[in-house]
This record gives C-alpha cells, structure tokens and sequence, in this order.
C-alpha cells in the first residue's frame, strides 16, 4: 500500500481518480497552490490535478522539480486537456482520469520502482540525448521541443534501436493498453515527430507493412554488432 498526496483545487481528492478507490492505497489531499508547496507532508507519490486546472498544474510540477522533491509526480489529466500537457513540466508519469484500477496501480507501481533505482538513464544515439529525469530530448545539442507523447515516443524507440515495432505494439506500450485510439495515431506522431527531427528525420525509420524503428548510425550498429 502507497500513501499518496492529492495536490488539487477540488475539495474532493477522491473524485481525482475514481478507480483509486478500488486499490488499496492511502490518499491525501493538499492544495494545489504555490504558497502550500512549498513544505509537503512525507508521502510515496504526488498526484497532480490537471483535469481541474492545467494552468496550476504545470507550475505545481515545475515548482516540484525546482523543489528537487524525491517523490515520483503523477499528472492526471483528461483525455482532452493531454495534448495540453508538455515534457517540459518535468513529471514522472501522466495518468488520465478516467484510467482503470488495473492501470493505475501499474503506473504508481512503476512510477515507485524507477524512483527507487536512483539515478536516471540518459540515452545517447544516432545524436539523440534523452533525459528521463527533466523529459527533455536534444539533437546534436540542440533542444527538441516536444509534446509528451512525442517524448514518451522517440523515448520507447531510442531505447530498443533497431528493433521493429509494429502499430499496435506501440500503441500499446506508448498509449496504454486502454488507448481506444486506432492506430493512425501512431502514424500522426510519428510525422510530427520526424518534423521536429528536420534532416535528421531518417532516425524514425519505417518498415513497409510493418512498423516503425530507430535507427542507429552505422558506426554505432557496427559497434552493436
């Protein structure tokens, strides 16, 4: 059992994520304003209200990792406010309200295990440099600005080179097993993310009826190999 703080406008902490209440895990509430974060009662996971307030939300979270607070942060937002939700918050995970008990609890299951492991991973590829702890991705040294599920994207592809996924697979370990979204939204972030990529594009490489992969510089392949 996890004890999680609820930071929200909303009086009613339980009404954050109604499926929360069918798992067994501690929930409380605090305001969600700059004048109550800056001394946090101990808890093992911070749940932000971005389904009330997105505005107070991106500044709870900034102000979080200015705070340097060791407790992993989960967004929860509305399926309609998340491509309003940017990497550059600097949370751990994004949770939509409407998540299901069996989700919710592998997210704050997962979200716990990495904060545990300490330090986090950079990745380095093909002139890719991710940052898991600020979600920031660069280019050659050059900052990418991207959306959440662009990040969480070229994160999941970076981090298996080479390797071929298809549509759904990505659908499933980028958007959730519950997305009920069709697979053409792989293809749309895909072209949006390449967009970002400029020349750079061919990183995101497509095998035909097959699916997507990154691809590696041929002296790192080679080194691989």
């Amino acid at each position: 059992m996890a004890l999680l703080l609820a930071l929200s406008t909303s009086p009613d902490a339980e009404s954050l994520l109604p499926a929360l209440g069918l798992l067994p895990h501690e929930l409380r509430r605090h305001p969600l304003d700059p004048g109550h974060l800056v001394t946090l009662p101990e808890a093992d996971a911070i749940l932000v209200d971005a389904a009330t307030d997105l505005v107070a939300a991106r500044s709870a979270c900034r102000l979080l990792r200015t705070a340097a607070v060791d407790a992993p942060v989960l967004v929860v937002v509305t399926e309609g406010g998340l491509s309003a939700v940017s990497a550059d918050w600097g949370f751990t995970d994004v949770v939509l309200q409407s998540a299901g008990p069996a989700e919710i609890d592998a997210r704050l299951r997962l979200a716990l295990a990495h904060a545990a492991e300490g330090e986090p991973v950079r990745v380095h590829a093909s002139g890719i440099t991710i940052d898991e702890q600020s979600y920031s991705a660069k280019l050659h040294g050059r900052p990418l600005d991207l959306t959440y599920k662009e990040f969480q994207l070229l994160h999941f592809l970076a981090t298996h080179p080479s390797r071929v996924f298809t549509r759904e697979q990505l659908l499933s370990d980028v958007w959730g097993y519950d997305y009920f979204g069709g697979t053409r939204t792989v293809d749309v972030h895909v072209r949006r993310l390449r967009a970002k990529l400029g020349e750079a594009e061919q990183i995101i490489g497509t095998v035909r009826n097959v699916g997507y992969r990154f691809n590696l510089h041929d002296e790192e392949q080679r080194a691989q190999d």
